[in-house]
């Protein structure tokens, strides 16, 4: 900058902008310089030329104030907010990592009508709050890494919405899901036809690429979501067992107010072989570094006789989970139908 050349440094204002970054007010101020300036009535703004020391130490206290703002604002594990140097560089794969086994690996894929509740269903299981505001879902990829008796299971979780309109994405999201869950809300009742049509779906394409000569009898579970708005409800037990039949598992349940969430994760571990702890309620989140470290240590220590019951069930949200590109999950399907017929190609139309 010029010598020649004037500006005015607002003193109050910093003060308002680093007391907001804070959290504080003026009161508990204990910087000298800023209990001064906050003390002092500023008539006039003054200029810098008069204060070169004081102005520019209080802009780096803001700056760097700001700085560990913002890297605790970007990144978080479950309640805790955490500085983005202390994340993993990339998302944790168990199976790459030769920390689990194939068969402790697992995708929900999640599908049903729009406004029904999947995405704070996929929250309750991750350890989040139920959350009132609604916005659309485009696609969401969740990973959950648990530890339980002495093993560690991956469980991926795929609300697949956005392919609601694109019918060879959602077959391809069919035939890479492991496990599936089907939401429909009980004052709607659109979306349980809806339901019924995706399992149809589900069993057609599994049945396609097993080369099976009648439809596929897959894990499924179907959930009537929003049981709290008992006065709207437009779906009795009966229209579902109609409509969806009576092999199929059934829950009702409110992401709202948690009532039979249980009952619905219980279920969909028993399909997959998951252990009851993989409930949200039967086990402690923790940070993802540490959740590594335990496999790790774990797996250092398999030379030795540790108890397979050692340490209390536990899991980790992995916050850079994204979903295998389309490409990877091709392949993850060729894989798996070679064990079977060996199509000669995929059929995802």
């Amino acid at each position: 900058m010029n010598t020649t050349e004037k500006f005015y440094l607002p003193v109050d204002g910093i003060l308002e902008m680093f007391n907001s970054l804070t959290g504080h007010h003026q009161s508990h101020i204990t910087h000298p310089v800023l209990q001064s300036a906050a003390l002092t009535p500023v008539l006039q703004h003054p200029k810098v030329s008069n204060i070169p020391k004081t102005g520019m130490g209080i802009i780096k206290t803001v700056k760097g104030r700001w700085r560990g703002v913002v890297a605790s604002r970007s990144s978080s594990s479950g309640n805790r907010q955490v500085s983005t140097d202390r994340l993993p560089k990339r998302s944790v794969d168990l199976l790459e990592l030769g920390l689990t086994k194939p068969r402790n690996c697992h995708r929900i894929v999640v599908l049903g009508a729009p406004r029904v509740g999947k995405t704070n269903i996929l929250q309750r299981f991750l350890g989040k709050e139920f959350d009132e505001h609604y916005e659309p879902t485009t696609e969401d990829f969740h990973r959950k890494l648990f530890h339980i008796g002495g093993e560690a299971y991956q469980v991926d979780l795929l609300d697949a919405s956005s392919e609601r309109d694109f019918p060879a994405k959602r077959r391809l999201s069919i035939l890479t899901g492991d496990i599936f869950l089907l939401v429909f809300s009980l004052d709607d009742k659109d979306s349980l036809s809806e339901a019924s049509e995706l399992l149809n779906e589900i069993k057609v394409a599994k049945a396609k690429i097993l080369k099976l000569k009648n439809p596929a009898r897959v894990p499924v579970v179907v959930c009537g979501n929003k049981s709290d708005l008992e006065g709207q409800r437009a779906v009795s037990r009966p229209e579902v067992a109609e409509i969806i039949g009576e092999d199929v598992s059934f829950f009702e349940t409110s992401a709202k107010d948690g009532s039979g969430l249980d009952g619905l994760f219980r279920a969909l571990a028993t399909l997959g072989g998951l252990p009851d702890e993989t409930g949200p309620s039967r086990h402690e989140i923790i940070p993802i570094l540490a959740y590594q470290s335990l496999c790790i240590g774990q797996r250092g220590r398999r030379g030795s006789r540790t108890p397979r019951g050692l340490g209390a069930p536990c899991a980790a949200v992995d916050p850079l989970a994204r979903r295998p590109s389309f490409t990877s999950d091709l392949r993850l399907v060729l894989g798996s139908s070679t064990k079977h017929n060996k199509p000669e190609k995929c059929q995802i139309q």
